[in-house]
């Protein structure tokens, strides 16, 4: 059974859906085809991202882990941006080069700071933790350009360690990366809480070393139990 938050000393977070969003992926999306002359509903371009989320990313996968690389990275959005524009029928206006080229900008569009925002409850609760002396660091499997997205937004200086995938090779849900982790901190499992929102990422694959995991349900489309906020960490009770 886990602990209550104040028997950790160190927490470490998840980043993507976790602490940051981009809140109107729907939107920028249509915009970008719009700069284009091509016209597609905004309702059906969120449900579209939502499918592929549930197929490309919200998937159990516990074995045949990879090396982790920014090309890696790149080639797996770019796969899901495919998706979402064969499912729009972009493919029967456009040709394969210019899809192409359209999912390695969404991909940089994607990755940049300035299209993600801070869940309203992150500055309070990473201000509670390190006024109450817990050490706060990131295991996330993120673009190279998440320790400058965390920078544009405020918060870089609450982490430490910063795990990213694709600048030491590993990614989650292969527990090593949450080995790594720890040798990073010099802590052992049994000292750290890790906070996420994929089943398999964030609460099995920690759990594989030994690190108490609570999952954060961010979206609605969401299912299973879990927080809705990282502020109810501070409301539980300490457990008999």
């Amino acid at each position: 059974m886990r602990k209550p938050i104040h028997e950790y000393p160190m927490i470490y977070l998840d980043a993507g859906d976790t602490l940051l969003t981009i809140p109107a992926a729907q939107t920028i999306l249509k915009q970008y085809l719009q700069l284009r002359s091509v016209e597609r509903d905004e309702s059906h371009i969120n449900e579209l991202f939502t499918e592929a989320f549930r197929l490309f990313y919200y998937v159990d996968k516990q074995d045949n882990f990879i090396v982790c690389s920014p090309e890696s990275d790149r080639e797996f959005w770019v796969n899901l941006y495919k998706y979402v524009l064969h499912k729009l029928g972009i493919h029967e206006e456009w040709t394969e080069q210019e899809i192409f080229v359209c999912c390695h900008e969404l991909y940089e569009i994607f990755t940049a700071p300035e299209y993600y925002d801070l869940f309203e409850d992150v500055k309070p609760f990473l201000e509670q933790l390190q006024a109450q002396g817990f050490r706060i660091g990131i295991i996330s499997n993120f673009a190279p350009t998440l320790k400058a997205i965390l920078e544009h937004k405020g918060i870089l200086h609450y982490f430490d360690p910063v795990i990213v995938s694709t600048e030491v090779g590993l990614e989650k849900p292969d527990p090593a990366i949450f080995k790594l982790a720890l040798e990073r901190a010099g802590v052992e499992a049994k000292d750290v809480l890790y906070i996420g929102d994929h089943e398999t990422n964030d609460i099995w694959a920690p759990s594989q070393v030994g690190i108490d995991a609570v999952r954060i349900i961010r979206y609605s489309y969401h299912t299973g139990e879990g927080i809705r906020s990282l502020l109810e960490l501070f409301q539980e009770q300490p457990t008999v």
